[in-house]
């Protein structure tokens, strides 16, 4: 491939809900394009894009996958990215690799909750948005009343750049509206009706056309072409286009127009830290300091790990060594590939706007910057539904193990934690659709089948008040005996609290220092005077804190947001020990704990369900059940409204079972983690209960 220029480059990403045609409209794209030869259907299971076993066979995209295409001298990477909620997490990471997000929406379905999402992302990053009307050859489609409710949940900003001919069946073509002819037979609107109020806000970025404009002078070809790419950019002005992926109507419109709309690789503002720590703009320039990032990880069975990353400034070689954030020394590039979904193109170079894979560089991870300046991480959602899981077969735990560690680089919305008390590996997913891939995937990548348990809520243990405490560990056995006595204070730590202003010395006079755990938000402060505790026991003092902040108290789960003052304490020449003093603070802490009003908290999602209209009573009794406190409705169109509400995750961790069975499977759902809340008392006292009949069981 002839080295790239950066001018001639389009990061765009397909995105929207599940089913809106992303997959069959890329592939469209590349046969149209002439990049690839041979036909690519998503349900014949030959698309490029869904190249994976568990994608063919279930006909839905479960990560991103990039491929490309040259179209008027200009390359197109597309990155096509899932349409359910329950792999936003690859969405994400795909839309800061590029400049432009095109947002498909199902003609026939309408605005979905997904749509809503992707929508909101795109609107985070700054990225240009362009929406796609994909299935116009649907059954049952109102083009006017689906642009109308377009512009209710989007903004008026949402004008068609295009008019179809027809709908449903009848749809044959698309009539540009900026250029619109003098008769257009069939159009479902007017394209000269259509074009005064697009021409108006695309010029409005630019006061001199504008007040040509006013002066009845039109704007020329080239006035029109620059203000729509910055009006764009601006989200000014958000372009409607239309067409039909699998029929390829108005596709070859589309890539007209998103050579219009597209925004190049230098059109957003993006930084970095460099070497000393200040904030820096990435110029986009090929003879500039290296900065590229890894947004994406993927294990390939044949070429082992393959990092995905995008170039932001200067020129990667092959054979190059270079610094990446977090590495104490440089790495040596290999080969870097060309990708075009599964298949892979060895290159020399690659620069600023490209996005290109590395293979076998195992320091390198999602979110790694390349280079001596470091880009701010991709921020991805926090995963809250979690399986116990263990292999069937015993000999299969080390197998398991690498294989988790392999999902975990892929996918950062997985996470895998080992429960210190019954020592049960948990993997903490988005949903239960999310999981369930995860256990197909295990079983048909890697060979490992695997059991698991109902889903696993992290709750958490605190306290509401200050209580004190002591304890003294004694024991006389026969020979050397142990002994150690500590006393405490302990706090609440109000969430957001930094540690220096909650450790201040009108709280604790006597305090020598303190040390912060972020991980659990736990203070500890040693205010000892005297020696009453020699300092070189003071350290198993605090690993006893911090091996009963694990361990829990009243339900065995983990305690967070506290400070100890260690006081005072008594200790024996002989008979004192690191095991001893140990043993003394994780009991004085655990009886203290229980003066302190303890109490447990559980997480609070927030839950978007988007549902018909007749069904919102129904949503909102069920809701009502769970715990959950309706904070608004939205309308979503197409005789839908999304409903928000937080609720308890213990309250909605098999909530797509639920909501199928009340919508007849017309319903849909998102869910975000929002914050953690103390559990009623009648609720702890069953975790409680239960927490000790497992204990006793074990």
């Amino acid at each position: 491939m002839a080295k790239l220029e950066m001018r001639n480059i389009r990061n765009i990403a397909l995105c929207g809900h599940g089913h809106s045609g992303k997959s069959t409209l890329a592939d469209k794209m590349l046969m149209l394009t002439g990049a690839i030869s041979r036909a690519a259907s998503v349900d014949e299971g030959t698309s490029v894009c869904d190249f994976d076993a568990i994608e063919k066979e279930h006909r839905y995209s479960i990560e991103s996958h990039i491929v490309h295409f040259d179209y008027q001298n200009v390359r197109f990477n597309v990155i096509d990215t899932p349409g359910y909620p329950d792999f936003i997490g690859q969405t994400i990471a795909a839309l800061h690799a590029v400049e432009t997000a095109v947002i498909v929406i199902n003609a026939h379905a309408g605005i979905e909750v997904n749509t809503r999402r992707v929508f909101a992302e795109a609107g985070k990053v700054g990225l240009g948005r362009i929406i796609v009307i994909d299935k116009m050859d649907a059954e049952n489609v109102d083009f006017e009343r689906l642009v109308g409710e377009i512009q209710e949940l989007f903004g008026k900003q949402c004008l068609p750049l295009e008019v179809p001919i027809g709908q449903g069946h009848t749809f044959t073509g698309v009539i540009d509206a900026l250029h619109p002819p003098a008769k257009s037979p069939g159009a479902v609107m007017d394209p000269n009706a259509v074009n005064t109020p697009l021409i108006e806000t695309i010029i409005e970025v630019d006061d001199e056309t504008t007040a040509h404009y006013f002066d009845g002078i039109p704007p020329t070809e080239e006035e029109l072409s620059r203000d729509i790419a910055e009006s764009i950019r601006q989200g000014h002005f958000i372009p409607i286009l239309e067409v039909s992926g699998k029929t390829g109507v108005g596709v070859k419109e589309l890539l007209d127009e998103l050579l219009l709309c597209t925004l190049p690789p230098d059109a957003l503002r993006r930084t970095a830290l460099d070497d000393g720590g200040q904030e820096v703009e990435l110029a986009e320039d090929p003879n500039g300091p290296l900065v590229a990032q890894v947004f994406k990880t993927r294990i390939d069975p044949y070429v082992q790990k393959l990092s995905y990353i995008r170039i932001y400034n200067g020129t990667l070689k092959k054979d190059d060594s270079v610094h990446i954030s977090g590495g104490r020394k440089n790495i040596k590039i290999g080969q870097i590939l060309e990708v075009q979904g599964s298949e892979l193109k060895p290159l020399e170079t690659a620069g600023p706007g490209e996005i290109v894979a590395l293979a076998k560089l195992e320091d390198l991870h999602t979110n790694t910057t390349l280079g001596n300046w470091t880009m701010a991480p991709i921020k991805f959602p926090v995963p809250m539904v979690g399986l116990a899981a263990a292999p069937k077969n015993r000999a299969d735990e080390a197998k398991l193990s690498g294989a988790l560690h392999k999902l975990t680089e892929e996918d950062s919305t997985l996470t895998i934690d080992r429960d210190p008390q019954t020592k049960e590996m948990v993997i903490h997913g988005m949903s239960e659709l999310h999981l369930s891939v995860i256990r197909e995937r295990l079983a048909r990548r890697d060979k490992v089948e695997i059991e698991t348990h109902e889903p696993k809520i992290p709750y958490r243990e605190t306290i509401q008040q200050k209580a004190e405490g002591n304890y003294r560990h004694k024991k006389q056995s026969g020979g050397r005996g142990q002994f150690g006595e500590v006393h405490i204070r302990m706090y609440p730590l109000p969430l957001g609290s930094k540690p220096e202003e909650f450790c201040t010395k009108e709280r604790f006079p006597h305090m020598r220092e303190f040390r912060h755990h972020p991980e659990s938000n736990f203070i500890f402060v040693d205010s000892i005077v005297g020696g009453s505790i020699p300092n070189n026991f003071l350290p198993a003092v605090e690993k006893g804190f911090v091996e009963r902040l694990e361990r829990g108290v009243i339900a065995g789960q983990p305690v967070r947001n506290l400070a100890i003052e260690v006081h005072f304490g008594k200790y024996h020449d002989v008979d004192s020990s690191e095991a001893a003093f140990k043993t003394a603070g994780s009991m004085c802490f655990r009886n203290t704990f229980m003066n302190a009003k303890p109490s447990l908290l559980e997480p609070i999602v927030t839950l978007h369900v988007t549902v018909p209209n007749d069904k919102i009573g129904d949503i909102n009794s069920d809701l009502s059940t769970r715990r959950g406190r309706v904070l608004g409705m939205d309308g979503a169109g197409g005789g839908l409204q999304t409903v928000e509400a937080l609720v308890p995750l213990a309250e909605v961790t098999t909530y797509a079972r639920s909501l199928s069975s009340i919508t007849g499977g017309q319903g849909s759902y998102a869910i975000d983690f929002s914050h953690y809340d103390v559990v009623p008392p009648n609720i702890q006292k069953q975790i409680m209960e239960a927490a000790v009949m497992q204990e006793e069981e074990e």
